[in-house]
């Protein structure tokens, strides 16, 4: 599966944390805006509010956690693993579809020490699972493969209601290993160095310093 990396090279990764938070992030038991936590899905005590959109998220972790268990029991778990963002566009774009989920929080950016396990997935899939809709079993099993294969929301037709279900993909890590804090480089570091990160210094030349 090319969405499943072993490996000890370097991998960055994202996450929203509280200010004073120290990595490594967030798991689903603990809490985190993929769910709060599977008790109260918008964070804090649960209420009565919050007591249906608990359920829907209890029930999406579980079919997804029961599958996994079925066919993709070598990947990490969501319910054990870490979950952080595969890209700070990924991140970003979850604190626009979800903005209650990270308010008061920062973007933190975190580097892979030594062996780990990592697997991408659509975090949509999500989202979509919790929409009130009555799924078959069959139909359970599909987009709960679709997930655990790498597939977004966007390479599948999807439907709700007999109406065109779109969304965009938000690309979720699930991880285990070691972490530490990547603090984000300065455009000073850019001119330094000569060239941006994922070029080296023969296939890219520094972007023009912007005049003031």
């Amino acid at each position: 599966m090319d969405n499943l990396i072993k490996d000890t090279t370097p991998l960055e990764l994202y996450c929203w944390l509280d200010p004073a938070a120290e990595l490594p992030g967030w798991d689903i038991l603990k809490g985190g805006p993929f769910g709060a936590t599977l008790a109260s899905p918008n964070g804090g005590p649960p209420t009565p509010d919050s007591q249906f959109l608990s359920v829907q998220n209890y029930f999406a972790e579980y079919h997804l956690e029961y599958f996994r268990q079925r066919r993709y029991n070598h990947f990490p778990s969501r319910l054990h693993a870490l979950l952080l963002f595969a890209t700070r566009v990924d991140a970003e774009t979850f604190r626009e579809k979800h903005g209650n989920r990270v308010f008061g929080k920062q973007l933190n950016r975190a580097r892979s020490e030594g062996a780990y396990t990592v697997s991408f997935h659509d975090a949509s899939w999500l989202d979509y699972l919790r929409l009130p809709h009555s799924l078959s079993l069959d139909a359970l099993d599909e987009v709960a493969n679709y997930y655990w294969s790498g597939k977004t929301v966007e390479d599948v037709g999807l439907s709700f209601m007999d109406q065109a279900w779109h969304d965009t993909p938000v690309i979720e890590a699930l991880f285990q290993g070691s972490l530490a804090a990547a603090p984000e480089p300065t455009l000073d570091a850019f001119y330094q160095s000569g060239w941006l990160p994922g070029f080296n210094q023969d296939s890219a030349c520094p972007p023009p310093r912007p005049s003031y």
